[in-house]
């Protein structure tokens, strides 16, 4: 025992009064993790500091921007995930996975002022790397990397980002982002309408209420600052205050972009005059004919591909949720085209409004350049996505849903029990021969289990059947089969148990 001497000295745990427990705990995280993080960047320690430290009772918390789920909250997240990934693959989608964290240098340079909400790692090595803020840019890494052409493809998965948390809207720090993305030189506007079926489709599939689609383009905006006289030099922090609009009245964007940003006011009236319509096809023809904006080529490009995207919405019986929205502006720096984003909406008096408790609920747009930007040798690869915002679109479900009580947080089928002592041999049996049958089943981990508690389990737990076994079951062949919510009762021969049961399930 004299490693327990030498890594727990006496005083130490006298003189904190702590449980044994509590110091090798934090004597194993201290001795084992090399990297101490501090405000998203990993240090290594040095040796002197490690050894000035004094040990400190453990605090056992969650890191900021971080959480944990129940069972109960699983099932409602594992539905989600379900539904998304069923959507992508009736698309066609392929799935991929990149690494969680990127060079720091790819990251940098693809997220304009966000880039500062990146957590960055020091590597061992000396690697400088980030944890990825998105997929979107791993993604056009990975294309560039493996010199992919065309691709549809889907990826879950964490990202990170060190932004202000907000739990009530579904922001955090670590979270989940789900992303379908199609890749490759097509004709215009087909896949970003594939895109937008695919969102309408999801938000439609998970009940997550009414819902609008916002959509612009990138070029239709630029043309709009040209038009009005905006510096090119300032259009991405105009975007940023633009992305505020329907959070905050006009009168407050103008107020930031004029007193904190230094746009001339007559500049900022202007933009004014164009980023607070919207519409649809009325819309596009009043700007087309618009004298001021009809002079610019970069806008009406983005006009006609517009009238094109609506048409084929149209075709595709979504254009009901589609709105053209001149403020939607989105603030990475990659879109080159159409863009759009989804927000809940609630009934105020006769007509909807947009929900400001969670913000949007999905995104995405056309990012033609970043491929080339990652590797210019490779060629031009143009992209086109979305990203559903399972976190905030969770928080939504939560928050409706009903009875919690209900929740199920398993898919168990059928549960053997025991009506008598000393049958554990016989329940492992007819449990082998259910699973080998794929039916999802469970037993009590007690050798004599209550009868009692083993129907209360299944009622708890919403298991609709339960397979008994007892002497008299034993000695006439059978095996009684209950149903749960009825109570009543089945002998069924050993022989014919899986055929009862798939037929009792609806197989």
């Amino acid at each position: 025992m004299h490693w327990i001497k030498l890594m727990f000295p006496k005083t130490s745990c006298r003189r904190q009064h702590l449980p044994i427990w509590q110091v090798c705990t934090q004597r194993a995280f201290s001795s084992h993790l090399p990297n101490q993080v501090t405000d998203g960047r990993v240090d290594q320690p040095s040796p002197q500091a490690e050894a000035a430290a004094e040990p400190e009772g453990l605090i056992l918390r969650l890191p900021k921007g971080t959480r944990d789920f129940s069972p109960k909250q699983m099932a409602i997240r594992e539905n989600i995930f379900s539904t998304i990934v069923s959507c992508f693959k009736r698309h066609g989608a392929e799935t991929i996975d990149t690494p969680v964290f990127e060079l720091k240098a790819l990251l940098s340079d693809n997220w304009g002022e966000d880039s500062k909400l990146t957590y960055d790692l020091k590597d061992q090595e000396g690697e400088l790397l980030s944890l990825r803020y998105d997929l979107t840019v791993p993604f056009a890494r990975y294309l560039a990397t493996n010199k992919v052409l065309k691709l549809k493809r889907y990826q879950i998965a964490k990202v990170y980002r060190r932004d202000q948390i907000i739990t009530t809207k579904g922001r955090y720090r670590e979270f989940y982002q789900c992303d379908f993305d199609i890749a490759g030189k097509y004709d215009p506007m087909i896949p970003d309408a594939e895109c937008l079926k695919i969102m309408h489709e999801i938000l439609s599939a998970l009940k997550i209420g009414d819902f609008l689609i916002r959509i612009n383009d990138r070029r239709i905006l630029d043309g709009i600052f040209t038009t009005c006289g905006l510096p090119e030099t300032k259009i991405k922090t105009v975007c940023s205050s633009l992305d505020k609009l329907g959070k905050i009245t006009w009168k407050e964007v103008k107020n930031e972009m004029v007193n904190e940003k230094g746009i001339c006011p007559e500049v900022a009236d202007r933009i004014g005059e164009y980023v607070q319509l919207h519409g649809g096809v009325c819309l596009m023809e009043k700007l087309v004919q618009d004298p001021k904006l009809s002079q610019n080529k970069q806008a009406m490009e983005g006009l006609a591909d517009m009238k094109l995207l609506f048409e084929y919405l149209t075709l595709f019986d979504i254009v009901d949720k589609i709105s053209l929205d001149l403020s939607l502006a989105r603030g990475l720096d990659y879109y080159t085209g159409v863009i759009y984003e989804a927000v809940l909406l609630h009934q105020q008096g006769d007509h909807f409004k947009e929900s400001l408790d969670v913000g949007s609920i999905a995104g995405g747009g056309r990012y033609d350049g970043l491929v080339t930007s990652l590797n210019p040798k490779w060629g031009e690869v143009p992209c086109v996505g979305i990203s559903i915002g399972v976190e905030r679109i969770f928080t939504v479900l939560e928050r409706n849903t009903g009875s919690w009580e209900t929740l199920r947080t398993t898919e168990t089928q059928v549960l053997v029990a025991a009506a008598q002592p000393n049958f554990l041999a016989e329940r492992m049996k007819l449990i082998t021969k259910l699973w080998d049958a794929g039916i999802k089943a469970e037993m009590f981990y007690k050798k004599n289990p209550k009868m009692l508690k083993q129907l209360h389990y299944c009622e708890e737990r919403g298991i609709p059947l339960v397979a008994i076994l007892g002497q008299e079951e034993m000695n006439n062949g059978v095996v009684k089969l209950r149903e749960v919510s009825s109570r009543e009762e089945t002998c069924v021969p050993k022989e014919k148990i899986i055929e009862e049961i798939n037929k009792r399930l609806g197989k």
